[in-house]
């Protein structure tokens, strides 16, 4: 049995991703969201670009658990902005900034 065949299995087929374009709706990033942050146990970082991220900002704003980590990212496309960032603007507010 091959390694790839070893980690099929584990990870049970299920993907740990989702291919979002333009005719995405926010329902299905959402309903991505929800599970890759609360039924996956085998997901310790979310990475969302950040321009996915604005689209769900009220589900990302409220998502406070500390695993799977959240992490915005930019894009080819799309720069980061980190005034849109949920997490960064909380740290900023821990540190009274």
């Amino acid at each position: 049995m091959s390694n790839w065949t070893v980690v099929s299995w584990y990870w049970n087929s299920q993907k740990n991703f989702l291919v979002v374009d333009s005719k995405t709706d926010n329902a299905a990033i959402e309903e991505a969201f929800e599970r890759f942050t609360t039924e996956r146990k085998d997901i310790g970082i979310l990475l969302i670009n950040q321009h996915i991220a604005e689209r769900i900002r009220h589900r990302v704003d409220t998502y406070t658990a500390a695993f799977p980590a959240l992490l915005e990212i930019p894009s080819k496309d799309h720069p980061y902005d980190p005034e849109k960032d949920s997490v960064l603007r909380r740290v900023r507010r821990l540190f009274g900034e």
